[in-house]
């Protein structure tokens, strides 16, 4: 009877990492912020808010003081864009690897093992290819290396590849595209645009004549409502964030 009582009382707990802000209310409410001492992935299609959310997460860690690094693996990076976001560039450490995804990973396991970084992000987005290259080994390697350590290790790409080494896994994907105009004339553009005009890179522009009594003056793009699909752990939860980068 007592064994009872004791399996009854017993409460098993894991201890959860120190998490770092990302910067966006939302998605901190959603997921907890970004695990210390863990590989977060975070993934998704061209325009979707990843390098909206990887920004914001730099920003924050540099704000606190830390040192970040950015592993490059396509040049893709925009120094000027991230200034706008917050990024302290002078806490930052940037290395660009030329399109080479297994150099990126090198570079990574490096920063991670030689330490002092708050958080070390690897930027996969634009070199799909040789982010399918890299091998399970590879990953469970880089995760280890990031374990018992303060550091948030960040990895961005257009598909999830690191698997069950991703503590943490967020999919990103693009709700709608928000426009900064009139109210009448803002909601007709909108809801045209959204109607009949598909959405890649940019705006493909159409003519359009307004009807009448609608104020038609020029509507500008203000940005994306980014939604966020928190894959792992789970059980899977939601947010959404609006973005302008």
């Amino acid at each position: 009877m007592g064994d009872v009582a004791l399996g009854r009382d017993f409460e098993f707990k894991v201890a959860r990492p120190e998490a770092c802000p990302t910067g966006l209310a939302e998605v901190d409410a959603m997921a907890g912020g970004l695990p210390q001492g863990c590989l977060t992935e975070v993934y998704g299609p061209s325009s979707s808010g990843r390098t909206s959310l990887m920004l914001a997460a730099m920003a924050q860690s540099t704000s606190r003081e830390n040192v970040c690094a950015l592993v490059d693996a396509s040049d893709a990076f925009d120094p000027a864009s991230a200034a706008a976001a917050g990024v302290r560039l002078e806490r930052l450490l940037w290395v660009r690897c030329g399109g080479n995804a297994e150099h990126a990973l090198k570079a990574a396991d490096l920063l991670v093992q030689g330490g002092g970084f708050g958080m070390v992000v690897m930027d996969l987005a634009d070199t799909a290819a040789g982010a399918r290259r890299i091998s399970m080994t590879s990953w469970f390697r880089l995760r280890r290396a990031v374990e018992h350590t303060p550091t948030v290790l960040l990895v961005v790409e257009q598909q999830p590849h690191a698997k069950t080494c991703a503590s943490l896994t967020l999919e990103m994907r693009r709700e709608r595209t928000v426009w900064l105009g009139t109210n009448a004339g803002e909601t007709a553009w909108r809801t045209r645009a959204q109607s009949e005009t598909h959405f890649s890179m940019g705006v493909e522009g159409r003519v359009w004549r307004p009807a009448a009594g609608v104020d038609a003056r020029p509507t500008l793009l203000r940005g994306i409502r980014v939604h966020v699909d928190r894959r792992k752990p789970v059980p899977a939860v939601a947010a959404s964030f609006e973005s302008r980068w």
